[in-house]
């Protein structure tokens, strides 16, 4: 499920790095303030692999951002914990090429030979001799 969210960049943790059966691993984790109705809201994201955590040093504490991520889930000993991983952040207000969207209908244009819908200047006048209660 691919998310976006825009936002201030609240808090930025330190890089976390190490050596897994994979290989080299590195990751930050950072918090944005974003907007919730007539709230203000914080959520912890991940910048996982060496790319992302470099993307993510282009940004300071108190930039507006936009980041798209997605929502991870996984258990534990019977817990569940769940991990926002960001795979793009971008200055917000720039636009982005967007993810395929599904395309909307057309709406149909009118025919040239098609005459133009009526207005209440077409409809006739009102008369005291209509018996019709409606």
């Amino acid at each position: 499920m691919a998310l976006e969210l825009e936002g201030t960049i609240r808090q930025k943790m330190g890089v976390q790095s190490g050596t897994s059966t994979r290989g080299p691993w590195a990751k930050q984790e950072f918090v944005v303030d974003f907007s919730d109705g007539n709230f203000t809201s914080q959520a912890c994201f991940t910048a996982w692999g060496q790319d992302k955590v470099q993307e993510l040093d282009k940004y300071q504490v108190g930039d507006r951002v936009k980041v798209s991520f997605n929502l991870k889930s996984r258990e534990f000993n019977g817990r569940w914990y769940n991990d926002l991983q960001i795979w793009r952040i971008a200055p917000a207000g720039e636009t982005q090429p967007a993810a395929p969207a599904y395309a909307q209908p057309a709406s149909p244009a009118p025919a040239a030979n098609q005459a133009p819908a009526p207005t209440l200047d077409d409809m006739p006048a009102d008369t005291s001799d209509d018996d019709m209660p409606f």
